[in-house]
């Protein structure tokens, strides 16, 4: 959903050249400081973006400062895509697991709660709330989790 939002916000703005670049930039998956620049561009325009392209444009810098290993600006790149659009699983299921990196299981076990509160059928939260809870010793809520994502993706 959030890629064809954001590719038609590239079609939209194809005719701005520069413009299109960064939105290319930003939700390409290559080179992480391409994908920061272009993600930071798009985020420094403000208000001229919507609500929702500024918080993709969050999930997707923080998602890049994930993979560098710098994971206190991932989190903070997640909470501000969340206080753009609360209803977004995707970036409280990314940021529960900058949380687990960093040991804060109880903090990542909330982010994959409100994931799936937000959508029951994110299999992949229901695995990453498994391996927090593992983490932490609750070993039958992890397997209760882990059951879960079974249902949901039986190849998985």
């Amino acid at each position: 959903m959030k890629r064809a939002l954001v590719f038609a916000l590239v079609l939209t703005l194809s005719a701005t050249g520069a413009w299109a670049d960064r939105y290319d930039d930003c939700t390409q998956s290559g080179d992480l400081d391409r994908k920061i620049s272009g993600c930071t561009q798009i985020i420094e325009r403000g208000k001229r973006e919507s609500k929702s392209t500024r918080a993709i444009a969050y999930t997707n810098r923080g998602g890049a400062y994930y993979v560098k290993g710098e994971v206190d600006r991932a989190i903070a790149d997640y909470t501000k895509a969340i206080a753009l659009d609360p209803n977004d699983a995707t970036a409280y299921n990314n940021r529960g697991l900058a949380y687990g990196r960093k040991g804060e299981y109880d903090r990542a076990v909330a982010d994959y709660a409100k994931a799936l509160a937000l959508d029951p059928n994110v299999a992949l939260a229901y695995t990453n709330r498994g391996v927090s809870y593992d983490k932490k010793g609750e070993y039958d809520r992890a397997i209760a989790d882990f059951s879960k994502v079974r249902e949901i993706d039986p190849s998985d």
